[in-house]
């Protein structure tokens, strides 16, 4: 390739707008030095983009608290719309033989209602779009359904802490039943791309904890400390006890405690993708605190140092042990088995772990499906005495997504046993609580 100075040029000086002017500015600049003209020099014929333009849009349906305001369907200044197929072309996607794609612009590819395939059509077997390009039926690309109103009597509410480790900001639910009585506590960790309303919203948790007289702490990641808004279990200084991501939780959750009058042996933590993951993380430092665990689509401790290691957890699980002693809090697993964000594979080294110190005895299996159609094994693990420590749910054909949720969130799975209430179940029984009665509802 053919060293381009001047293009170089441009480039360079579409950097500096960005540290000068900010990101809007930047994408102006960047695509005047693609188009052979210097930073803040429009093309020959081109209007200039305007400051509230969107040029890059994201595929995935964005949080409320990301909404701006409505931009046009048309950029000013922007190429000619490109249709569907040559969009997907100069992403390097090679369609199967035969195989032809609606005709429209590849504008509308991730709106909402605006592109479908054709009735009865189907992707042929091993053809899979790029990562981040999803189809409407896909949990991220449902229309979203509004969540329910908070009970009367009951808040949703937000609030801040801060240790030694970090800030991290919360959303805490109080059941309507609650007048100062001991209650449980779950503390439910959101995935990549979530915050607490869309994470409550998607799993119907508040719903389940009103019945159950349950608090649930939903700690919120920043994007300061990553962009996605993952939980960074892949990060050594996010897998230590005192230190990091894992410090936070557990004071969030301890100063939750002190503030209401949480039953300390009914604590319990779970999460989702990366919240499962440092679910998994958070649990094993400190089983003093959580006295359950719940993981959905996550990975176990100790997959991962760096992001590397983490995407190649992601696909094919940990290389190899992490050499930390086994701890042991009962722990619930559910995983899809054609999850292919994170490969299902993790979800039994998850399990594996939870079952090192007690033994791999032969597991009560009982194979069922769910009302809304999704077909799942569910194996119970006890340890000598008969208490349970661990069961496992592979949901069949099941993706990355929350089983049993609500379109009123992302990455949710409504065909799917009820994970929410599944989990509450768990954590009432594992804990030794008699109180609660909970019935399963596939």
């Amino acid at each position: 390739m053919k060293f381009d100075s001047q293009l170089m040029a441009r480039l360079q000086a579409a950097t500096q707008q960005l540290l000068k002017d900010g990101p809007a500015a930047s994408t102006t600049a960047l695509r005047h030095a693609m188009g052979g003209s210097a930073a803040g020099e429009a093309p020959a014929g081109t209007a200039p983009l305007s400051s509230g333009a969107r040029t890059f849009k994201d595929l995935n349906a964005a949080p409320d608290y990301a909404h701006g305001a409505p931009a046009g369907d048309g950029d000013a200044g922007a190429a000619p719309a490109q249709d569907l197929a040559g969009f997907l072309a100069g992403l390097g996607v090679r369609l199967p033989e035969g195989v032809t794609m609606p005709a429209g612009p590849a504008g509308a590819f991730g709106k909402a209602g605006a592109f479908a395939l054709p009735e009865g059509f189907k992707l042929p077997d091993g053809f899979e779009l790029p990562e981040g390009l999803s189809m409407p039926s896909s949990p991220v690309m449902r229309k979203r359904t509004p969540p329910p109103p908070v009970p009367a009597g009951a808040t949703f509410a937000d609030a801040s802490f801060s240790n030694h480790a970090g800030t991290r900001g919360y959303k805490l639910y109080v059941p309507s039943t609650y007048t100062g009585q001991p209650v449980p506590l779950l503390v439910m960790l959101h995935g990549c791309t979530q915050d607490p309303d869309d994470f409550a919203a998607g799993t119907r948790m508040n719903q389940v904890a009103e019945e159950t007289g349950c608090l649930v702490l939903y700690p919120a990641q920043s994007q300061q400390a990553n962009q996605s808004r993952c939980w960074n279990w892949f990060a050594p200084g996010d897998q230590q006890h005192g230190r990091g991501e894992p410090a936070i939780i557990a004071g969030m959750t301890q100063e939750v405690m002190r503030r209401y009058a949480v039953d300390p042996r009914r604590v319990a933590i779970a999460g989702l993708s990366a919240g499962g993951a440092m679910a998994v993380i958070v649990g094993t430092l400190y089983p003093e605190l959580f006295r359950a665990v719940g993981v959905h689509s996550g990975l176990p401790y100790g997959a991962a140092q760096d992001l590397p290691a983490a995407l190649q957890a992601m696909k094919a699980g940990r290389k190899a042990h992490h050499g930390r002693k086994a701890t042991s809090p009962p722990l619930i697993v559910f995983h899809g088995d054609k999850d292919r964000t994170v490969h299902a594979v993790n979800g039994e080294q998850v399990l594996a772990d939870a079952l090192a110190p007690h033994g791999s005895g032969k597991p009560a299996v009982t194979q069922a499906k769910a009302a809304g159609g999704r077909r799942y094994t569910r194996s119970v693990h006890t340890a000598a005495d008969g208490r349970v420590v661990a069961e496992h749910w592979v949901l069949h054909g099941g993706g990355h997504a929350w089983a049993g949720g609500s379109a009123s969130g992302s990455y949710t799975d409504p065909k799917g046993p009820d994970a929410s209430r599944e989990l509450l179940r768990f954590l009432m029984e594992s804990t030794g609580d008699a109180t609660v009665d909970l019935q399963p509802q596939h």
